[in-house]
């Protein structure tokens, strides 16, 4: 009897269809989460499996179902509790689950070019999909007979151009002529996207493109090869016992280890049921990360697998070598975003298909892995605001994570030393169990933390005050290391015309645009765009710029020429880490103190462990108290508590400066005594005075409308009147809108309204009614981000 199959297709249209179950093969062969090969138009699609029984058309009907044309595995790729997570995941983003599948797997797992190979004695056929679809019945039957008994295989291919990646080898300024605009505008394109396909070259950049590539690469400029690892492999030698990570268990520890573990294996807490999440709080150099460890071997031990997740690619890497110290015979599975898509291929293979337990370590991407039997997963740094996607598919990690940790009877680690303010009132509350380190490990003492006035200082004078240039000098001289952290990279953030006294802008944005030495342009970091520099000024047409301000770039060079001869300062940002294993080299260069400063962005904030550093200092620690955000002041309070802890972690006492122009702001007080407790009080007391999380619910609602629409304050406040009306019927508030922080970018002028409701049912409500009117208006463009953690 024949039978209808639901399939989600993983590229565009991303709809869900229903097939006919292909009369050649078996219904085995069609199980929920098989990757199958369907028709659709004049093409062939991929889709995955989600149910495996259906109605088929009732006989008479006017129209008919296409059937199945093959399946790519013979075993589900996907277990059924992965189709439950695609199903979870598509009903909070109100999407199809084909779109789900199609943001969360690799290329070439949702390709339908598929190659079969067939072995039936003498040299293996070859078939593509579209000669497999003209067979007869007959044909297809035969060759499922080799299909079920292992002679036929699927495999996925790629043209040529989508293979082969361009990368640039050598950092700018580079070695080309002025005249040579589309050699400039090539190792420009690759500099700001990274390793990218010539396929895509030649549509971005024209078909001249494989020309100047081939100049390029003669020159030695630019490489031409398979994609690049973002980061080296681990090196095995530097895996021992001086990675950061404690063996013996303390006190606190152990308690935090046992609570897990009882959890992992289902025991009640006193509330009645096992608890799925846990808040991990200790202070920086506390030994969380021992504590992970050990959870990975409990959860091994059970024939568990377990996902440790860091929110950056760099503290990723610091992971997994710890992993890799403690686990030396464990073929651990690294996965990132950054990584080849072949890399992640495998990786989604490998945790579908390979038996055993797997200890997965990554970023937030790796939480879609299809492991089959998981014990836990740990987020360290939970507050981190890169555990949220918010283009294209928008998820919060944590979110994902507990339901994972929940499907399977697993656990979920929420681990910081500054956790979201909204993760500890949900611990104080008692809604999740709450475990404190409240000691660094060992003999570590937690850093002295002294405020340093700069209010004198001027834009255009050195960024480190006297007093923390002569503390600078003076631990280089006793021979220790410093980490200067200033969370602006480039050169100079502005650049002014002495003449008419404009600021150099985008001209899409209405941004200051930045100066990047090295690269000899002004860039504006939001949309991408960039000038040669020198330029003239677009409003005088004078040629004399005055750089204003100071990024990493200048502090390097500043520090370069100040500090004695010999002292080496290393630079960690964006810009010096864009060439695949730039990041890993930098950092293991400071490792073994090859330089005695490193300067850098808020990457260097977290998660590292340098023993012999016994100074930071915060250059410019109010860069983010006056964001236009609920959330600055607690941005602010963890970035600087997650710096401070980077100094003082081996034998001698650190110390931490934060230059400030506001120094009387509360924020610092909590700091300076590292008393998250205090400043979350404070905080809390704040956001329930004005109605924000955890108090409420919040949306945040981004308008977007081209230069030829009027005004957008009247017109959104026009489409808005009908949701403000029902959110005042609800107890709930539609405010807006008001244009954005950013009110222009990429050409288009930007507004923005807040909804605030008890639940997020009523946001989801207000925002339906608000699309609805936005719909009938052309060239509106809305979308709605839940609990905003980018409020600009």
């Amino acid at each position: 009897m024949k039978r209808a199959v639901r399939i989600a297709l993983a590229s565009p249209p991303f709809a869900n269809l229903t097939y006919e179950e292909p009369a050649w093969l078996p219904s085995e062969a069609m199980r929920p989460g098989t990757r199958v090969l369907v028709p659709l138009g004049n093409g062939m699609r991929l889709g995955v499996v989600l149910s495996g029984e259906g109605e088929m058309p009732a006989e008479g009907a006017d129209y008919q179902l296409k059937p199945v044309l093959w399946p790519v595995e013979r075993t589900p790729l996907f277990s059924e509790a992965y189709l439950d997570m695609i199903r979870n995941l598509a009903l909070r983003q109100m999407e199809s689950e084909g779109r789900i599948l199609g943001q969360i797997l690799p290329a070439g797992l949702k390709t339908a070019r598929i190659i079969y190979t067939v072995y039936e004695g003498g040299a293996p056929r070859r078939l593509k999909s579209s000669e497999l679809s003209k067979l007869d019945e007959s044909g297809k039957k035969e060759l499922a007979r080799l299909w079920l008994s292992g002679n036929m295989e699927a495999k996925s291919v790629e043209p040529a151009a989508a293979v082969e990646y361009a990368s640039v080898v050598k950092d700018p300024p580079w070695s080309v002529r002025p005249s040579a605009k589309r050699q400039i505008a090539l190792l420009e394109f690759l500099w700001d996207r990274g390793p990218t396909a010539r396929a895509i070259l030649t549509k971005e950049l024209g078909p001249e493109t494989s020309t100047v590539l081939k100049t390029l690469a003669d020159r030695g400029l630019v490489t031409i090869g398979p994609q690049p690892a973002f980061c080296a492999a681990v090196d095995e030698s530097a895996c021992d016992a001086d990675s950061g990570v404690c063996y013996q268990l303390s006190e606190g520890q152990a308690a935090a280890l046992a609570a897990f573990e009882a959890s992992l294996d289902g025991e009640a807490n006193g509330a009645g049921a096992a608890a799925v999440s846990h808040l991990l709080f200790g202070v920086t150099g506390s030994g969380k990360t021992a504590v992970y460890l050990e959870l990975a071997r409990a959860c091994l031990a059970r024939g568990r697998s377990v996902v440790l997740l860091a929110p950056e690619v760099a503290l990723a890497i610091n992971l997994r070598r710890a992993v890799c110290a403690v686990f030396p015979d464990r073929n651990v599975i690294f996965h990132h975003g950054y990584q080849p898509p072949k890399e992640r291929e495998r990786n989604f293979v490998r945790a579908a298909t390979e038996d055993g337990p797997h200890i997965v370590v990554g970023t937030r991407s790796a939480l879609f892995l299809p492991l089959r039997e998981l014990g836990a997963v740990v987020l360290d740094e939970e507050h981190d605001a890169s555990f949220k996607q918010d283009e294209r598919m928008g998820y919060q990690a944590k979110e994902v994570a507990h339901f994972l940790a929940a499907q399977h009877s697993g656990v979920c680690i929420l681990g910081s030393a500054t956790p979201d303010v909204k993760t500890f009132h949900a611990a104080q509350s008692g809604l999740l169990p709450q475990h404190v380190l409240s000691e660094r490990f060992g003999n570590a003492a937690m850093p002295c933390v002294e405020l340093v006035d700069i209010r004198r200082i001027g834009p255009t004078d050195s960024l480190l005050a006297p007093q923390s240039a002569l503390r600078l000098r003076q631990v280089v001289d006793a021979g220790d290391q410093a980490i200067i952290m200033l969370n602006r990279r480039g050169y100079a953030p502005l650049m002014y015309c002495k003449e008419c006294g404009q600021v150099a802008r985008c001209e899409h944005c209405d941004i200051g645009l930045t100066y990047h030495k090295g690269r000899e342009r002004l860039v504006c970091h939001y949309c991408g765009d960039s000038l040669p520099y020198p330029l003239l000024c677009p409003t005088c047409g004078a040629a004399d710029y005055l750089p204003m301000g100071e990024g990493t770039e200048r502090l390097e060079e500043t520090l370069s020429a100040a500090l004695p001869r010999g002292c080496e300062v290393l630079r960690l940002d964006r810009d010096s880490t864009r060439r695949p294993g730039r990041m890993e080299a930098i950092l293991n260069a400071f490792a073994r103190k090859e330089a005695q400063v490193l300067v850098g962005t808020q990457m260097l904030s977290k998660g590292h462990h340098f023993p012999d550093v016994t100074l930071v200092v915060a250059a410019d620690a109010d860069m983010g108290l006056n964001l236009p955000d609920y959330r600055a002041a607690e941005r602010s309070f963890q970035l600087l508590v997650q710096v401070a802890g980077r100094a003082g972690r081996g034998d001698r006492p650190g110390c931490v400066l934060i230059q400030t122009r506001n120094p009387d702001h509360y924020c610092w007080q909590y700091v300076q005594q590292n008393d998250y407790e205090g400043f979350f009080a404070q905080e809390l007391e704040r956001r329930r005075k004005r109605k924000y999380p955890p108090f409420v619910k919040l949306g945040l609602v981004r308008m977007e409308l081209p230069p030829t629409v009027g005004d957008g304050v009247v017109l959104g406040g026009a489409l808005a009147q009908p949701a403000r009306e029902l959110a005042r019927s609800l107890g709930a508030q539609f405010l807006g809108p008001v244009p954005a922080p950013i009110p222009r970018l990429r050409g288009k002028r930007r507004f923005q309204c807040l909804i605030k409701a008890a639940d997020w049912p009523t946001v989801r409500r207000l925002y339906a009614v608000f699309q609805d009117q936005a719909k009938a208006m052309g060239g509106v463009k809305i979308s709605l981000d839940l609990d905003p953690l980018d409020m600009l």
